[in-house]
């Protein structure tokens, strides 16, 4: 059995979770409200203040959504009740981040600023310090819609390997080249 499928999810207080018709699962809580589609052979029920996820058979494929699944239903019952944050950090010289609500204009080196526009379910915030890299700031209950942006993003000038410059996520640790060889 898949170890972290037969894990339940432990409801906190204040959320409220209902299983509807065609597998799908609603959760409330602080944060906001998510749905998550479930395939229709897995079986969610709400047990004892948990969410219990369960397979029909040991196949390959039932196996693997098992898992999948509560994995899912984790990360919609974090997401409405601590919510998520990703930071994104441009490094290169010029490079500036701007915001005027959920519309952020970027200046990435091109010869035009390219103003992005993100999706009204995200919080965006930006920061720039004197003698330190912009830093763009994503908040929401999404975990998915998070992690697509910021890959959306991070696609619209991708770190390189040499100098390192680029959209790129806080801490990310880049694989440097070390460039040309100096002389013969």
């Amino acid at each position: 059995m898949s170890r972290i499928g037969k894990a339940p999810v432990a409801i906190p207080s204040g959320v409220t979770v209902t299983v509807g018709k065609d597998n799908i699962v609603t959760v409330k809580g602080p944060k906001g409200e998510l749905k998550q589609t479930i395939d229709r052979d897995i079986t969610v029920e709400v047990k004892e203040g948990n969410i219990v996820v369960t397979r029909p058979t040991e196949q390959i494929r039932h196996r693997a959504m098992h898992g999948l699944y509560r994995s899912l239903l984790n990360n919609v019952v974090k997401g409405v009740t601590e919510g998520y944050t990703k930071q994104m950090e441009l490094v290169g010289v010029g490079f500036k981040a701007a915001n005027t609500g959920n519309t952020l204009d970027l200046a990435l080196g091109y010869s035009h600023n390219i103003i992005f526009e993100i999706p009204k379910e995200l919080k965006v915030a930006t920061l720039t310090e004197k003698g330190k890299n912009p830093i763009i700031t994503l908040e929401g209950c999404d975990k998915q819609l998070i992690g697509q942006v910021c890959a959306k993003l991070r696609s619209l000038r991708k770190p390189e390997p040499y100098k390192g410059k680029g959209v790129k996520f806080a801490g990310e640790v880049l694989r440097r080249k070390a460039g040309k060889a100096a002389g013969k």
